[in-house]
């Protein structure tokens, strides 16, 4: 029998309102809709968004997620997104950059609550 191989790892985050989840993700972070579902006319949105390998799915399902969510993502070129992300001011963050023993790290907090933790790791 083989054994499982996994290839990704694609958290699902709840959100509540589209306007604010997609100037957060699609606007200030630069992430790209991949793809949007919705069961009918006035279900709650369900897409997928990616950025530079990395993918998320955003759900205004409630039984999808629950908010205040930590997502850690090892990344690569941090200062660099770090200094994009200077260049777009969002009133509700200012993210620094943060030496910790294991490597960088950059927090965001998401109008749903939700931390994504961008870390370039030390070697």
């Amino acid at each position: 029998m083989t054994p499982p191989t996994f290839t990704a790892t694609m958290p699902i985050l709840r959100i509540f309102d589209e306007a604010l989840a997609r100037g957060f993700y699609l606007d200030w972070l630069g992430f790209v809709a991949e793809w949007e579902h919705r069961f009918d006319a006035t279900a709650p949105l369900y897409m997928q968004i990616r950025r530079a390998g990395l993918v998320l799915h955003l759900s205004g399902h409630y039984g999808d997620a629950t908010p205040g969510a930590t997502v850690f993502i090892p990344t690569l070129g941090i200062a660099a997104f770090h200094a994009e992300l200077c260049t777009r001011p969002n009133p509700n963050m200012r993210p620094g950059l943060e030496p910790l023993p294991w490597g960088t790290q950059m927090q965001v907090t998401d109008p749903f609550g939700n931390r994504l933790r961008f870390c370039e790791m030390t070697a």
